[in-house]
């Protein structure tokens, strides 16, 4: 098995987190992990993107043209990553602020209101752990308490009490993603 994915949006959506999380997930799962971020010099809303990379085998390069999964959260990552997406592969976004939503056939599509249901529950800054945790709805490549491990080995010590409320989060998005 190996999964290669890229998650993209802006600087303030959790997306290096998100990238960040996995990896450890995959690290507490035994396997092997690559994780590649690449961010602007802003520190909100400039461009973020993450490539993470979990296999069984070895992994040969951290650099990649296409991918099995693109994770995206806004319009420039829509614009170009959409395209990226191997065949037979999966792209989730979040709608709020897509104007051009993705029109490609030969992939799976999945839309979550990770931004909606992140206000509903009273946080924004939940909304990566939503996104997360609809992707890991759609392909498990980790273990859910692979993923708490991750989760928690990527908070400082300090920040450990908002684990509940991470866990919450992605659990809320395993129940609300959508096929489009």
């Amino acid at each position: 098995m190996t999964e290669e994915i890229i998650i993209a949006g802006f600087g303030g959506q959790g997306v290096l987190s998100m990238g960040k999380i996995l990896a450890y997930s995959g690290i507490m799962q035994e396997l092997e992990v690559s994780s590649f971020p690449s961010y602007g010099p802003e520190m909100r809303r400039g461009t973020a993107n993450v490539t993470v990379i979990l296999s069984d085998s070895r992994i040969s390069s951290p650099i990649l043209s296409t991918f099995d999964t693109a994770i995206i959260l806004n319009q420039q990552s829509m614009d170009k990553f959409e395209k990226t997406v191997k065949p037979g592969g999966l792209l989730l976004y979040d709608p709020n602020g897509i104007t051009r939503h993705p029109e490609r056939k030969d992939i799976s599509i999945y839309k979550i209101e990770a931004n909606k249901l992140a206000s509903e529950m009273g946080n924004t800054k939940i909304f990566n752990m939503i996104v997360l945790g609809s992707y890991l709805k759609i392909k498990p490549v980790v273990e859910f308490n692979n993923v708490i491990k991750g989760l928690k080995k990527s908070l400082p010590e300090r920040h450990h009490n908002l684990v509940p409320m991470n866990e919450a989060a992605i659990r809320k998005g395993m129940d609300e993603i959508l096929k489009m």
